[in-house]
């Protein structure tokens, strides 16, 4: 049976979310307008869901989305929490919120199971040729070794970026991905939070 696509896995979690936050599962309606789509869009994603074995619809109706594992388990450990802690400008540096802002809702599929991990919402354009825009979340893995060219959240002083990050011989260049913008260079001592794991876009209609 074919894994869900990365839509999917999204629609998924945003499912997650919503039964988690209200206690009820989303119509097919407020999944398309979530996700900016078409009805028959979301129900597309949701039929293939059903499908591959991740929801069930006994009832057929309105608000009777549930989510399972193949088999008629439940697979609501299959998800987990992901810490928000504020935000991370794609431009230029500056104080990010030190404070958790909440949680994302995200399926372990997205992620290596023995990783830590934590969100922030993203600020700026500077990445956008990686993909990675305006009001993105971007998951990111802690873990401080990186390989030269990994998208990584990086401090200095009390400064906190989204950047490429590459060690030279003696400075650090943290490139963006967008002509508009410098690179930015460091002494090595910086510190290196994280990298980046996924990107999650939250589409609002």
């Amino acid at each position: 049976m074919k894994e869900p696509t990365q839509r999917q896995w999204e629609v998924l979690s945003f499912i997650a979310r919503f039964i988690e936050d209200r206690h009820f599962p989303p119509t097919i309606r407020e999944i398309a307008k979530h996700f900016a789509v078409s009805v028959k869009g979301a129900y597309d994603h949701v039929t293939a869901l059903q499908r591959k074995g991740y929801l069930t619809n006994k009832e057929g109706r309105s608000r009777t989305l549930e989510i399972v594992k193949n088999g008629g388990k439940r697979k609501t450990e299959e998800f987990f929490k992901v810490p928000l802690l504020g935000t991370v400008p794609a431009g230029l540096p500056s104080i990010a919120a030190e404070n958790q802002d909440g949680h994302l809702t995200v399926h372990r599929s997205m992620l290596k199971k023995s990783g830590t991990y934590f969100a922030l919402a993203v600020r700026g354009d500077s990445m956008k040729g990686a993909g990675i825009l305006e009001g993105d979340t971007a998951i990111v893995e802690q873990r401080t070794d990186l390989r030269n060219g990994d998208i990584a959240v990086v401090q200095v002083d009390d400064k906190v970026t989204l950047k490429r990050f590459y060690a030279e011989k003696d400075r650090v260049r943290l490139q963006p991905e967008n002509p508009e913008y410098p690179p930015l260079y460091y002494s090595r001592d910086v510190r290196i939070l994280g990298r980046l794991s996924a990107v999650i876009r939250m589409y609002h209609g």
